[in-house]
């Protein structure tokens, strides 16, 4: 394992505590096949006590990952463990992730537990797991800010009684790179038993050094496994990103000299189908994902890309999944080669039903738009399942006026559980107008927390894909919508957030976590 450097995905369990990005099962489903694919060492699918929902998640990717680990959360009581336990017995592969505060703040104030209470129920936590496992994983919740001595206690005690993997959480991102790697460094010269665990590092971005905090627990401290998420993914500033990571350790091989078992072409599908799912936009000059991560503007740059593309780029765009938008479909195009694409996409669609519905929708975007990217294919895919679990409202038609000098105003006609509705409204904006239309008739009170435009492909021509996030009693949800025209793309949107307040789907925000 000296030179192996495991990649713990837990995007589907701690990405999904940003607030807005909780995820249906069969979103779930999607996503674990994307991250199989990309061939991630362990995919960390939910905390199967949280919910029925996130169980039933749980165990339905277990049934069907064959090529990596699937693992549960489960905080160190056996209800918890046995109901992780339950969720993975269809599993090839499974782990059962445990943990307990360490740290003298969390101790005191949010489990009300003295220090030999802590670590006597990590202890049984650990036995308990081993009935159903062999790999265990343990985590010190808020580590990074844990006295030292406890910390190596705490460890010594749980290796003996079974985890073999020990991860050293900095759940608040408080790390900074020398010390953090220091700390693991550490724990692992002083815990007497350290070599019977694998060490991994997971790191929160508060301090922006989510990254780095893990890269220098790996080479200072001698970790060799990673927790991250696609695009960053996480609660507050997010989680570790697993582009970034991966590619840091490709890229930089000649430093870090550790094997990755991932397939980088992967990453840009994988970061492209969380954005669609959880409404969560990558921003322009996100590293490796972003849409000008391999853009040159500057003449001198350019030259020098044309000359050698080493002078400025010490990655290739095709690496990491990039393509050059190239046409793969247009109007004329049938439903096999509709299909054919799809399966060169690495999309699953669940039946012939869900095909001719994606496709239905293709050849209307054809109408509108004369080139189709695989990236109008992705938004369509994406689409289509959202109106599946989309049982309350439905867009008919939409129509708006703006003139300058003129108050925008808007009708909207949708349908309420198969029952018409029209509204009508005047706002700032057509689409403020629009979004006013339909609460009109909804009035819903739900507050607007972020509205946000981005194009899917280059061009005027280009999809509009709009995020809008709504919050009500304290639920948080996204609705995307995509369309050529903006102001149709915002009211899909707006239909989609609503439909997510109203649907009796079990998601969940879960905020147990390390």
């Amino acid at each position: 394992m000296a030179d192996k450097l495991i990649i713990f995905d837990t995007t589907l369990r701690d990405g999904e505590q940003s607030p807005g990005a909780s995820m249906t099962r069969d979103e779930k489903i999607r996503i674990a096949r994307q991250l199989e694919r990309l061939r991630v060492d362990v995919i960390e699918a939910g905390f199967a006590a949280s919910s029925n929902g996130d169980f039933e998640a749980i165990r339905a990717i277990a049934g069907i990952i064959k090529d990596s680990t699937v693992c549960s959360l489960a905080r160190a009581n056996d209800r918890d463990i046995a109901r992780a336990a339950e969720a993975l017995k269809g599993a090839n592969s499974s782990r059962i992730h445990t943990f307990i505060a360490t740290s003298p703040l969390h101790m005191e104030k949010k489990l009300r537990m003295s220090p030999d209470q802590v670590l006597e129920q990590a202890k049984l936590a650990v036995r308990y797991a081993r009935q159903f496992t062999d790999n265990i994983e343990f985590s010190p919740e808020d580590g990074s800010r844990s006295e030292l001595d406890f910390l190596c206690r705490v460890l010594e005690a749980v290796i003996n009684e079974g985890a073999t993997t020990i991860n050293v959480a900095d759940t608040v991102g408080y790390g900074v790179p020398e010390l953090y790697g220091q700390l693991v460094r550490t724990l692992r010269e002083r815990v007497p038993n350290s070599d019977k665990a694998v060490w991994s590092v997971h790191c929160h971005n508060d301090l922006g050094m989510a990254v780095a905090n893990s890269l220098a627990g790996v080479q200072l401290g001698g970790a060799r496994q990673i927790e991250c998420t696609i695009n960053g993914l996480g609660e507050r500033a997010g989680n570790t990103a697993l582009e970034e990571v991966v590619m840091a350790i490709k890229t930089r091989k000649d430093y870090f000299g550790l094997e990755l078992g991932i397939d980088t072409t992967q990453i840009v599908p994988a970061s492209k189908l969380v954005s669609q799912i959880t409404g969560f936009s990558v921003q322009p000059n996100k590293a490796v994902v972003g849409a000008n991560a391999f853009a040159h503007a500057s003449g001198i740059h350019q030259d020098g890309v044309l000359k050698a593309r080493d002078t400025y780029e010490i990655m290739r765009a095709e690496d990491v999944g990039w393509t050059a938008n190239k046409i793969v479909l247009g109007k004329l195009s049938g439903r096999n080669a509709f299909k054919q694409r799809l399966q060169e996409l690495g999309i699953e669609m669940a039946s012939e039903q869900d095909v001719n519905a994606a496709f239905a929708r293709f050849k209307e975007l054809a109408d509108q738009k004369a080139e189709i990217f695989d990236e109008d294919i992705l938004a369509i895919v994406s689409n289509e399942a959202q109106a599946d679990s989309s049982e309350h409202f439905h867009l008919v038609s939409m129509a708006q006026h703006s003139e300058t000098g003129e108050r925008p105003s808007a009708r909207v006609v949708f349908t309420a559980q198969g029952k018409e509705l029209m509204g009508d409204a005047e706002g700032n904006g057509p689409v403020d107008a629009v979004l006013n239309a339909i609460e009109s008739q909804v009035q819903s009170g739900a507050e607007q927390l972020l509205y946000s435009v981005n194009a899917i492909t280059t061009g005027t021509q280009s999809q509009g894909e709009v995020t809008v996030r709504l919050s009500k009693g304290g639920r948080i949800v996204n609705g995307v919508g995509t369309d050529p025209d903006i102001v149709a793309a915002s009211a899909k949107a707006y239909l989609s957030a609503l439909n997510k307040l109203y649907s009796k789907a079990e998601k969940l925000n879960p905020q147990l976590t390390p």
